[in-house]
This record gives structure tokens, C-alpha cells and sequence, in this order.
């Protein structure tokens, strides 16, 4: 039994596009040595996240915390996020599934990203 962290991003056509998502899981993993951090996606890329919850959960994790990897709480956190997580704990009774905030949304995101854009200046 165990935690596990789950970046949730949207996903899109172009394989590039994962590559910052992908640095920050591993960036996220070093600072978490005991805890899996994995990166799933909401559509166009794998994994997706009922498929990522199902192979964590077969390795016998039961808590599992989803972080959106979102700027802000649009359509597909306020609906389709609710809809996927109400069915993954149907589907996975043994497993509690925490979703936090959109990572947009946090003050100290915020400030970093108001940092980098004055900075850039």
C-alpha cells in the first residue's frame, strides 16, 4: 500500500508538447524519492488518466493525488475532471483519489509566473 502523485495535463497532437510536463514529473519524482510521480493526460496522448490510476492501483497504491496541471479551472476541470474521478473511485473502490487545485490557480504559482513575466522585460 502506498501514495502516488498524478500530473494531469490536457495532452495535444504534437509529442513536443509533452516535454515540459515531462521535465516537471521529474523534477517533482527527485523531490519525491519514496512517492511515484507520473504524468497522465486528459485526451490525445497516453496515458490517460483512468489508465494510470488502473496501473498504479494494480501496484497496490491506495491514495492517489492528481494535481492539474491547468492554469485555471475552465470547462475541462469544472466538468469532464469531476466525471473521470466520480468513475475511478467506482472503479476503484480501494483507492482514495484526492484532486487538488488547478496549479494556475496557486498564489505562489502565480507570483513565479509574475516574476518570469517582469523579468522578461
Amino acid at each position: 500500500m502506498g501514495r502516488a502523485l498524478i500530473l494531469f495535463a490536457h495532452g495535444a497532437r504534437a509529442a513536443s508538447w509533452a516535454a515540459p510536463f515531462e521535465r516537471l514529473r521529474d523534477l517533482t519524482a527527485a523531490r519525491l524519492p519514496d512517492v511515484p510521480v507520473s504524468l497522465a493526460f486528459l485526451e490525445l496522448m497516453e496515458p490517460r488518466l483512468p489508465a494510470e490510476v488502473a496501473r498504479l492501483a494494480a501496484q497496490r497504491i491506495d491514495e492517489i493525488t492528481v494535481v492539474p496541471v491547468f492554469l485555471g479551472q475552465g470547462g475541462h476541470l469544472l466538468r469532464d475532471l469531476p466525471l473521470l474521478v466520480d468513475q475511478l473511485r467506482l472503479d476503484h473502490p480501494g483507492v482514495t483519489i484526492k484532486v487538488a487545485g488547478a496549479v494556475g490557480e496557486d498564489p505562489a504559482v502565480l507570483a513565479a509566473m509574475t516574476d518570469y513575466c517582469v523579468g522578461s522585460l
